[in-house]
């Protein structure tokens, strides 16, 4: 799940070194891929619809910081195992690694803790249809922050369309009755996150020499280190082993962090960026599906509706000049 969804440092690194060298790209075709990448697409969005899910078993048994944590070693753990199959290095230099510790508080430490933490008190389904709100997020931030980014008449009321669906989910109307206010702050800010840190991956580490392997995988590695440092100082070790919610935590960061990140680079190299983002609509579909059959959370009409119109609104901000 990431704006490991809209925009997460793989899709934007590889945007990057795609443009930057295209004669090379030519001369070193991609190698086919087993799976065709439809079937690679549906499963990216089964790994992330489910990942609320999971988070949700997960704080049955331990505490969000130690979730997130064990979310990161196992994710980190897994591209440590890629790249060590590609043989590739971890990347150099003080001024990256600078830049990566930004990101990986803003693109992982922060989002995956918050939205652990808004699990203990919000259905798994309200999250995963919070976190379908980073594009909104993002398309407000880049008319701000990216001067290259102009705004159009279809985006901006895209914008205004995905909000008036959030509302409609939280039901204003109804001033936002039965709903965990802090829980449901909590999920959209880690969706704000994301943006956040999208932005500013895109002003530090454009260009960067490092393959995005390397650089994705640094970035988690910094991203467990944070997590290593605070977690013991807010949490207690945990009296007894549950085990349930300890597999939820083992899928949760194998899969739903670091075979998802991996699959997701190889979408990007294969169909594109703009393609490859479309996981983002069927995630929520996915989160409240899965949020509602297996652990039987209740739905409100308000729901459905409102995850549709913010759906239709962040598809609409992400329609460019041309296409109108």
């Amino acid at each position: 799940m990431c704006y490991e969804i809209g925009c997460s440092i793989v899709a934007a690194m590889t945007t990057v070194t795609a443009s930057r060298n295209p004669a090379e790209a030519t001369a070193r075709p991609l190698p086919r891929a087993r799976l065709d990448w439809r079937l690679r697409f549906a499963a990216l969005s089964l790994i992330w619809g489910f990942s609320f899910l999971l988070i949700k078993v997960g704080t049955d048994g331990y505490a969000p910081f130690q979730v997130t944590l064990g979310r990161l070693v196992f994710g980190t753990a897994v591209l440590a195992a890629a790249m060590a199959v590609k043989r590739e290095r971890l990347p150099r230099g003080a001024r990256t690694w600078g830049h990566l510790t930004v990101a990986a508080f803003l693109l992982n430490a922060l989002p995956f803790s918050l939205f652990a933490y808004s699990e203990l008190t919000i259905p798994s389904t309200l999250a995963g249809i919070c976190n379908a709100t980073s594009p909104l997020w993002g398309m407000a931030l880049s008319l701000v922050a990216l001067s290259e980014d102009r705004p159009t008449r279809v985006r901006v009321a895209g914008l205004g369309i995905g909000f008036l669906g959030v509302l409609t989910v939280l039901g204003a109307w109804q001033g936002f009755a039965g709903l965990d206010a802090r829980g449901t702050a909590m999920a959209l800010l880690a969706s704000l996150s994301y943006p956040i840190g999208w932005i500013y991956v895109r002003r530090t580490l454009a260009g960067s020499s490092h393959s995005h392997l390397s650089l994705t995988g640094a970035q988690l590695l910094l991203a467990t280190v944070q997590l290593a440092v605070v977690t013991p100082a807010f949490t207690s070790v945990p009296t007894r082993l549950s085990l349930l919610p300890l597999l939820a935590i083992v899928a949760l960061g194998a899969l739903g962090t670091g075979l998802a990140v991996l699959i997701q680079y190889g979408l990007v190299a294969e169909v594109g960026p703009t393609t490859a983002q479309m996981v983002t609509y069927f995630i929520p579909v996915i989160a409240t599906a899965a949020g509602v059959a297996v652990l039987g959370e209740s739905l409100r009409w308000t729901t459905p509706v409102g995850a549709v119109i913010v759906l239709v609104g962040a598809a609409l901000t992400q329609v460019k000049r041309g296409a109108q």
